[in-house]
């Protein structure tokens, strides 16, 4: 069942972010496509929706400053000003985390449209990092997007589950469906250890708007909580804009 029809806001804003298996990279490419918009002049929102699993706040370097969670927020318990928080070394980009509890996951495709209906009013992006693989959160996560990308690895096995969550996702509404291909070693695709880019545009049915290559200052980047924007890597900095141009062409 297609939930947005319901027309209760308009979802070109919300883009979602997630993966067929867990590893891929789907956080740090949230992080650090928003990071790139915010840099861009754009009020971002980074809502972290992997419950019980979440390291948002550990790659945007600030797990000292979460107080209240998104959880927090649907319950009643604070408002949605308490939440958002706003991350160090950028203007515009805040994030709102979630709660550390697997079991705290209630939330319905109408509580999502609810919510991001409320906050699209102040911010012009809104991203949602959802857990790897298909489960109700991914569906109530889904419910409030337009966009979603779908970020996985240049091996059968990862491309497979990446193309079944497309299907999913498609089948829950959503069009506006690609791929990020994530950790890309050149070294052991020139080996053919690894699929190289004409063998995952034949294996995969889902637009593929950009390839990662496996870097150490990525890896730096993620451990330090200090987004890609941050940091003096012109390259990887580049690489990113690329990918948001594609996925917001208009950005």
């Amino acid at each position: 069942m297609d939930v947005r029809a319901t027309g209760v806001f308009v979802m070109e804003k919300v883009i979602l972010v997630t993966s067929g298996k867990g590893g891929t990279g789907k956080t740090m490419f949230s992080v650090n496509l928003g990071g790139t918009l915010a840099n861009c002049g754009r009020r971002v929102l980074l809502i972290d929706m992997d419950l019980g699993m979440r390291n948002m706040d550990l790659y945007l370097g600030m797990e000292n400053k979460v107080v209240f969670n998104i959880m927090d927020v649907m319950t009643g318990i604070c408002g949605l000003n308490k939440a958002l928080i706003k991350v160090d070394g950028f203007d515009s980009l805040y994030f709102m985390a979630a709660s550390p509890r697997k079991g705290d996951a209630r939330l319905t495709p109408q509580n999502m449209i609810a919510l991001c209906g409320t906050l699209s009013k102040y911010f012009d992006h809104i991203i949602i990092d959802t857990g790897a693989g298909i489960d109700e959160l991914v569906d109530a996560s889904a419910a409030a997007a337009e966009t979603a990308v779908i970020v996985t690895e240049p091996e059968i096995a990862a491309l497979r589950d990446a193309d079944t969550v497309a299907a999913h996702l498609r089948d829950l509404g959503i069009y506006d469906v690609c791929m990020v291909v994530n950790n890309v070693d050149m070294d052991l695709v020139k080996a053919g250890i690894l699929m190289d880019v004409e063998s995952i545009m034949n294996c995969t049915s889902t637009p593929v708007i950009g390839l990662i290559q496996s870097d150490r200052d990525i890896r730096i980047s993620t451990c330090t909580g200090k987004p890609l924007e941050r940091g003096k890597r012109e390259d990887i900095k580049s690489n990113i804009r690329t990918i948001a141009g594609r996925l917001i062409p208009e950005g």
